[in-house]
């Protein structure tokens, strides 16, 4: 399989767009729980117990991972696609 078929199948259509929506959607993350978040606290305390520290910081390093994962198999694929050609 060469670079340019590689490309084709995972340019900008499949990579491109998916980092889009995945970045965007840690975004809607971030707002919504900063918007929200006496009642989110309030609705996993119900079901879990948790201090608010705890909470805050599942979420953060929920937060961390998901945009570290959208960079290592979305943006920086896509990168080393562009450079290979």
């Amino acid at each position: 399989m060469t670079v340019q078929s590689l490309r084709a199948v995972l340019g900008w259509a499949g990579l491109g767009w998916a980092a889009i929506f995945n970045l965007a959607l840690v975004t809607v993350w971030f707002a919504l729980f900063r918007l929200l978040h006496g009642p989110m606290y309030a609705l996993h305390r119900r079901w879990f117990r948790l201090s608010e520290e705890t909470f805050d910081a599942i979420h953060y390093a929920g937060m961390a991972w998901y945009k570290t994962s959208t960079w290592m198999f979305f943006i920086l694929p896509y990168c080393a696609l562009r450079l290979a050609s």
